[in-house]
């Protein structure tokens, strides 16, 4: 069994084969990097599927890949849905083409795995897109009735990493409370009760701890102030939360290497940014933990932050006494795609409808 996995970013596109080996082993991996003059001449993101797809048959090709039995694709901005592992159709393909929620990179994912799995004879998938919606009513109050509090998070590598941590635990993931941290460019803070992540901040753009690129939550008084100043432009502050908010606003860097470095020669502001995020982050896993009502098994931490022991400590020294701390640095998103369709391909999970 051969399962390929796509994900889109903004500047690349990453490929994956992984086969059945007693569990799924990686076969090649390969990042195919997309210059700003290759991607100049495309009016929209969805507009370069083909020049993408083509690029991927051509990788297949050049390492001998000649059967798949799955492509799955890294879901897009589709509506709200259950975490699982969807069949790709017509009404996905049609929503992400014509943008329906949003231009994203990711959006291709799901249209370019159609593509690929025609020339191949095999079912495409999405799994655990962005836009997972499992939370719970009360948690979608947001104290003004005309906004309603969204569930936008890294859903892929946090249902991915709760499986893991439920191994580790010795019990299944739909019979555990976990808080889970996903620490990267955005961070989501989410609580999985008995297999459900019941509530969640948006980690795109305006809710939860500040990360390396967005604000997070900030005080909404002072935020109008600047929106009517006349200062600035909808797309600047725009920006200004989602992209060069955060860490790169106060340091002029979303390197958390860099800031280290910075630390390191003694900037006492770096210092305090560092630990600020820290302590945001420990605060909001508080917060989940009484969504939970104490009842944590464990509080765990993934992303590319968490490789940072020194990060993981700050944390640690304010949220131990909740519960077990379990770190999983990194974020596999290329095995948890294919992890979602070997699944579906074992009978072990049925495919979704969208």
């Amino acid at each position: 069994m051969l399962i390929l996995s796509i994900n889109p970013g903004s500047t690349s596109t990453k490929i994956a084969v992984f086969k059945d080996d007693n569990g799924l082993k990686e076969v090649f991996t390969k990042t195919i990097r997309h210059t700003s003059e290759e991607l100049s001449g495309f009016k929209t993101i969805i507009s370069q599927y083909e020049f993408r797809k083509n690029l991927i048959e051509e990788e297949l090709k050049n390492n001998g890949i000649e059967k798949l039995d799955a492509v799955v694709g890294r879901g897009g901005l589709l509506d709200p849905i259950e975490s699982g592992t969807y069949k790709v159709n017509q009404k996905m393909i049609n929503q992400l083409k014509e943008a329906v929620n949003g231009e994203h990179a990711s959006n291709l994912g799901a249209v370019i795995a159609e593509e690929v799995s025609k020339k191949y004879k095999c079912p495409a998938f999405i799994v655990d897109p962005v836009v997972v919606d499992e939370m719970d009513d009360i948690a979608r109050i947001s104290g003004m009735p005309e906004i309603e509090r969204r569930s936008i998070f890294h859903a892929l590598n946090q249902k991915a990493v709760a499986r893991r941590a439920a191994e580790k635990l010795g019990k299944p993931y739909n019979q555990i409370n976990i808080v889970l941290a996903h620490l990267g460019g955005g961070i989501s803070v989410a609580a999985h009760k008995n297999g459900r992540i019941i509530d969640v901040n948006n980690a795109l753009d305006g809710d939860g701890p500040f990360s390396p690129e967005r604000t997070g939550q900030v005080p909404v008084g002072a935020l109008l102030k600047m929106a009517f100043s006349g200062k600035y432009t909808y797309d600047e502050l725009k920006k200004k939360i989602t992209g060069k908010g955060g860490v790169v606003a106060y340091l002029g860097t979303n390197s958390m290497i860099e800031v280290k470095e910075m630390i390191k020669k003694g900037d006492k502001k770096a210092k305090l940014i560092y630990e600020a995020m820290a302590y945001q982050v420990s605060k909001d896993i508080g917060a989940m933990s009484t969504v939970l009502k104490g009842k944590v098994d464990a509080i765990v931490i993934t992303g590319g932050i968490a490789y940072d022991d020194e990060f993981i400590s700050l944390i640690k020294e304010r949220v131990s006494f909740i519960a077990e701390v379990l770190v999983f640095p990194g974020e596999d998103e290329m095995l948890a795609l294919a992890e979602g369709a070997y699944r579906v391909l074992k009978g072990i999970e049925k495919p979704k409808e969208y």
